[in-house]
């Protein structure tokens, strides 16, 4: 059984935060789409709805991470570093936010078959503990999901983060993996939260054998309602001792460099860990980066369909990640 399709309750009518007043039923047209009608067809395989929006963008709102060249976060910047580009053409920035916030992650944890493998379930397990250690009590939220070939929702969005904290999470995996379906409804999910700082954090070995979904499909339908998606990749250092790209686990091979095009379109990141000095890095970096995105809002533009977008600063030394687009479709008329 495909993972899409034994989650027709997790059909969700979003509103996609704070200053965009657009919801969407279903928006999976990945970057390189030509046109709406192939993230149609899509949306209806998938069994959740064309997609469908109940009124027209407002204003679009964008998520920016800054580096320096050391890979440090950079927090000082102003309104007047940014420039924004829309399909080429320079965009007025309309609203700015910069500045630290509450944190809401959306903990995805593969548990299919393929993670039984030189012991990366272990090193999943040390990552989800290590990710929830991260967050702050009473101010930051967080959920858990695991998956296979379905997606389960272990614990809603809470802010009592030893609710998941105390979770046992042992078990053998098995199953399938669906791994960018899961990817894609768990985005969603994060996207109905108020913090503008929300992710998708992907625990997996990389592995995908089930998804109906391509990458560059979540890509898409995460970067259209701004929910970076960042993969912790566990490996057996025995598997993978250069940090090659290219997973290995079960005789099945994913190439790395796929899953990291899916995070940098939704403006998130990539990192291959196998020992726990790795996960403990990684994790420190994503939640430096969510604490410290700048929101950036600009006018959207009249045509529908996608909208490549690039967030550049006039700082040539920094560099700058954010999601590659949105998607509009005309309002519909009041009834």
């Amino acid at each position: 059984m495909h993972l899409a399709s034994t989650l027709k309750t997790f059909r969700i009518v979003m509103v996609n935060g704070i200053v965009v007043t657009v919801s969407l039923l279903a928006s999976l047209a990945g970057p390189g789409s030509a046109t709406p009608a192939a993230g149609a067809r899509t949306s209806r395989a998938l069994g959740v709805g064309q997609p469908l929006f109940r009124s027209s963008v407002e204003a679009v709102a964008v998520s920016v991470t800054v580096h320096d060249r050391g890979g440090r976060v950079v927090t000082t910047l102003t309104r007047g570093d940014f420039l924004v580009f829309e399909d080429g053409a320079p965009r007025e920035v309309r609203d700015f936010y910069p500045g630290e916030s509450a944190v809401s992650l959306a903990v995805l944890l593969d548990i299919s078959g393929s993670m039984a493998v030189g012991g990366n379930m272990e090193r999943a397990r040390e990552a989800v503990s290590q990710a929830i250690s991260h967050l702050q009590s009473t101010r930051d939220e967080a959920a858990l999901f695991t998956f296979d070939t379905e997606l389960l929702e272990v614990r809603a969005f809470t802010s009592d983060l030893q609710q998941i904290a105390a979770l046992d999470l042992a078990g053998r995996p098995w199953g399938q993996t669906s791994l960018f379906d899961a990817i894609e409804l768990t985005a969603r999910r994060a996207s109905k939260r108020a913090s503008h700082h929300r992710a998708v954090l992907v625990i997996t070995d990389g592995v995908d054998t089930g998804s109906r979904l391509t990458a560059a499909q979540v890509s898409g339908a995460a970067s259209a309602i701004d929910v970076p998606v960042y993969l912790v990749v566990v490996a057996n250092p025995v598997d993978n001792p250069a940090r090659r790209l290219a997973v290995t686990a079960g005789g099945v091979t994913t190439e790395a460099a796929t899953l990291a095009d899916l995070a940098r379109w939704t403006g998130g990141d990539m990192a291959i860990v196998s020992e726990r000095a790795e996960v403990s890095a990684a994790l420190h970096a994503l939640m430096e980066e969510l604490r410290h995105q700048y929101l950036i809002t600009f006018e959207p533009s009249s045509q529908p369909g996608w909208h490549p977008i690039e967030i550049r600063t006039e700082k040539k030394d920094l560099s700058v990640r954010a999601r590659s687009g949105y998607f509009t479709s005309p309002a519909r008329p009041e009834p």
